[in-house]
């Protein structure tokens, strides 16, 4: 089979009947689509855990609270007594522990830090080895692990009031020093080729970046009031999961592409009242990247955001750019940003196929967007020559407001085979926005009761002329 139709096949029979293991798309063909909302929170449920708790500061596990000595064998022990007596906490008590390697979480486990806790990541990427099975960027491969992550597990949580501390300004400035073979676009080409996975290895010399917390394929997840610092990547990043709730956490990174949760082919998942501050997207919504999406071919889907507070110096919601595996009915409401790049980022480009549909948002304010309040975009960079553009349908975003928008307010830019269609704003007001849209290759978009720098927005946006110059967008 040519590559060029597997998109597209892949895409119709996900259309005829639900992909195994996850819980059918529901249709957006009622008059209000919130009433959706519901049944998917209906579903969702989080794990529950006996009540024994397994102390790594206890003699038999042996941890010390010095910031120095080494405390991984004795969170492993503890974690593997755990689940030997079918479940229960791992508790890492008030202090400072070091854990020079990963933490790997098992099924029944609830892995607590407890108020005044930090646990701190060795900067090292060889105490991240053997590989472990992850995906970056979405293309699946053999990798270095993430610092706290879970694969194949049932009923697994993450929880308290303590701080995960990832090291990673240290992690980056070594890895600065040493030369590597190959990296993301050696990865990318394996992907596109259909190399087999487990010969998909980056390990000694080899090294892409991990994510900080990964659960990759797991059913019945807790992420809950945790503080997250210093990732070397996308920082709470959930794959092919189901059941998933992240609940009350924070997030406070500053690294490049630290995005704050990235759902990614995951479906049932619910964030809420989570405070991100983060230097990339505060949550990236994903499905995987080009051929290797196509190959898995797992959707996200049935996600539900509310009640979070992002500041971000990138976008506040982002669906892509890797999206390949579709991504479908996505709920959010009673939001708050401060500064983002842009409130709403939809992208992908001509390599990604994919479909996004039945995407809602309400109730949302932003003080500024240094690019656009709401933007769409399938031309994103990173495009390899292909012919395989994504497809963009039915948003609703209504109740939305910003206070300045530096470059545009409503950003829309679709490609000739697949226009960005079927877009309704209602009940939105962007007080300043430099210039009111940017708007090219659209079908059915329309404005209702929408303010833009004090004036009626049309009932559709006009079409940008091809000789006017794009205003402060990042491409």
């Amino acid at each position: 089979m040519q590559y060029h139709a597997l998109p597209f096949i892949l895409l119709f029979l996900a259309s005829l009947c639900p992909i195994h293991g996850q819980t059918p798309a529901t249709p957006a063909s009622s008059a209000d689509p919130w009433t959706q909302e519901n049944a998917i929170l209906a579903r969702i449920k989080p794990p529950t855990f006996p009540a024994r708790d397994f102390t790594i500061t206890d003699a038999t596990y042996g941890a010390i609270a010095d910031g120095k000595t080494d405390c991984r064998a004795a969170i492993a022990k503890a974690i593997d007594a755990c689940a030997d007596a079918d479940g229960g906490r791992v508790v890492i008590p008030a202090g400072a522990f070091f854990c020079n390697g990963p933490v790997h979480l098992k099924s029944g486990v609830n892995l607590h830090l407890a108020k005044g806790a930090t646990l701190i990541f060795g900067a090292e990427p060889a105490a991240y080895l053997p590989v472990v099975l992850t995906r970056f960027e979405g293309t699946m491969l053999m990798g270095h692990s993430p610092r706290i992550y879970a694969h194949a597990q049932r009923n697994v949580a993450l929880t308290g009031e303590g701080v995960i501390d990832g090291n990673a300004r240290e992690t980056l400035a070594l890895m600065k020093t040493r030369p590597q073979k190959g990296g993301s676009g050696e990865l990318r080409k394996m992907g596109a080729d259909g190399v087999p996975v487990e010969k998909r290895v980056f390990g000694e010399g080899r090294w892409l970046r991990p994510c900080m917390v990964q659960f990759l394929d797991c059913e019945n997840v807790l992420i809950e009031g945790v503080t997250v610092r210093d990732s070397t990547f996308w920082c709470v990043h959930p794959v092919l999961c189901r059941n998933v709730t992240v609940r009350g956490i924070t997030v406070e990174s500053m690294n490049p592409n630290n995005d704050g949760c990235d759902p990614d082919s995951s479906a049932d998942v619910l964030i809420e009242n989570c405070t991100f501050r983060t230097r990339d997207d505060s949550i990236a919504i994903k499905s995987g990247r080009d051929q290797d999406g196509w190959r898995v071919a797992r959707p996200s889907e049935n996600i539900v955001i509310r009640n979070c507070l992002m500041d971000s110096r990138q976008s506040g919601l982002c669906i892509g750019s890797e999206m390949s595996g579709g991504v479908r009915n996505i709920f959010m409401e009673n939001c708050r940003m401060e500064t983002v790049s842009s409130m709403f980022y939809f992208k992908g480009n001509l390599d990604r196929g994919g479909l996004v549909e039945h995407v809602f948002a309400r109730r949302i304010s932003a003080d500024k967007a240094r690019e656009a309040v709401v933007r769409f975009e399938t031309g994103y960079h990173g495009w390899r020559g292909g012919n395989f553009p994504p497809s963009f349908r039915d948003f609703q975003i209504e109740d939305l407001t910003c206070k300045e928008a530096t470059a545009y307010a409503i950003y829309i830019e679709g490609v000739p085979a697949a226009p960005i269609r079927d877009v309704l704003i209602r009940r939105a007001t962007v007080d300043k926005a430099r210039a009111p849209f940017w708007a090219k290759l659209f079908e059915n978009v329309r404005l209702e009761d929408v303010t833009i720098n004090g004036k009626p927005a049309p009932s559709t946006p006009p079409v940008t002329p091809e000789s006017e110059e794009r205003l402060g967008i990042s491409r």
